[in-house]
């Protein structure tokens, strides 16, 4: 919202849902594509165009996204760490590279002890609570800040040139924000009839399920203007002891979602590599994980302590992963899949979304780089922020 404003910033939200909803519609009616079900993202984009060279394009555009997600998920870890440990101490004796170490470290305990995705169950109930705990929390203490603080500036920060830069960074931030970019993986869960439940459950997403982001973050905005933090929380006034609930629930359910989004990677290790007969938790099985997991969110928690820039990192994101995967190639499958049935406007309507689809993630990853090396040379690498 910062470098939006509020006009281009409320039309830029609902217009990345309903072009969200649109790209993920597309992928999920292609599950059974040929009458068969394809439970990974490069499976089916391997079957759709009978390449090997497809499967493993889309395999790393996937692996570069949710790597970066993951990255992005730790920087927030350790965010929502520091944020705490500055309620007591603001002697910055600890940094934030320093959090986000700590937080990689819990991140790799959790992932040695969830050995598949489906063994979540119980903590994705708990996900979803610790997501409503940061949710009330930041919207009422922001509500309470905006009604006792004077006029707020929602002025546009920066330079004509950098303005320009941001904004595209933000509509990046927008679909990002929206985007998996592992919906095969997540309807591979889904029940039958498999496709009519995953377009249900999007609609649901896309509509109710967006209402409480939106309401945190028109909030935060309106309470404090041009000078909202990316980490909402770094902004709040008020109980000591409701901000460490809501920084430890953001905590916690950061540690989750990045499992959750670190599963496909771990399924490939897994099966390639190191999943042998028997219980997950033999001395083997385990070890496995502890090596190659934890090598895995090593790399990952060494970037985010060099480049501890959330909102940089989603643009990027956005710009190199979440474009390509789930707005031009799952615009582009569909076409290929379905060119026999559709009409000539309907084929040049998908022509079209691939084609400025292109051109924004081009334009997304320009502006991303430029923020991020504007940010290194503010800040410089391993930045407290």
């Amino acid at each position: 919202m910062v470098p939006l404003g509020w006009f281009a910033g409320s039309i830029g939200f609902i217009l990345a849902a309903a072009i969200s909803l649109y790209a993920n519609a597309l992928i999920a009616k292609l599950h059974e594509f040929w009458g068969r079900r394809h439970i990974r993202y490069r499976d089916l984009a391997a079957h759709i165009y009978g390449s090997r060279k497809v499967y493993s394009l889309t395999w790393a555009l996937q692996y570069i996204n949710l790597f970066m997600i993951n990255t992005g998920y730790i920087i927030l870890a350790g965010q929502s760490l520091k944020a705490i440990y500055v309620l007591f101490r603001d002697d910055h004796i600890l940094k934030l590279p320093h959090f986000i170490a700590m937080a990689g470290l819990v991140c790799a305990i959790f992932a040695f002890g969830i050995p598949y995705l489906s063994a979540l169950r119980i903590w994705l109930g708990f996900s979803t609570f610790f997501s409503l705990i940061y949710i009330i929390a930041a919207f009422v203490l922001s509500l309470r800040d905006g009604m006792n603080a004077p006029a707020r500036d929602y002025s546009i920060p920066g330079s004509k040139a950098s303005k320009i830069f941001s904004s595209v960074g933000a509509a990046a931030n927008l679909l990002f924000a929206f985007n998996t970019g592992m919906l095969p993986e997540i309807q591979a869960t889904v029940e039958q009839p498999v496709v009519d439940n995953m377009l249900k459950a999007l609609y649901f997403q896309f509509t109710a399920g967006v209402l409480p982001m939106y309401a945190v973050t028109f909030m935060g905005y309106w309470a404090y203007g041009s000078t909202t933090s990316s980490y909402l929380l770094n902004n709040v006034t008020g109980p000591i002891w409701v901000k460490i609930m809501a920084n430890v629930a953001a905590f916690l359910q950061t540690v989750i979602a990045l499992h959750i989004f670190a599963s496909p990677m771990y399924e490939y290790l897994d099966t390639r590599y190191g999943r042998s007969k028997g219980s997950a938790f033999s001395f083997q099985n385990l070890s496995f994980r502890v090596l190659v997991r934890g090598g895995y969110l090593s790399v990952n928690t060494l970037v985010a302590a060099l480049l501890p820039f959330l909102g940089d990192f989603m643009s990027l994101t956005g710009a190199f992963s979440t474009l390509p995967l789930t707005f031009i190639l799952a615009t582009h499958m569909y076409l290929t899949a379905k060119k026999n049935k559709l009409t000539v406007s309907q084929k040049s309507w998908h022509c079209l979304n691939v084609c400025v689809f292109s051109g924004m993630s081009v334009a997304a990853a320009i502006a991303a780089l430029r923020l991020i090396v504007t940010d290194s040379k503010t800040y410089h690498f391993s930045a407290d922020i």
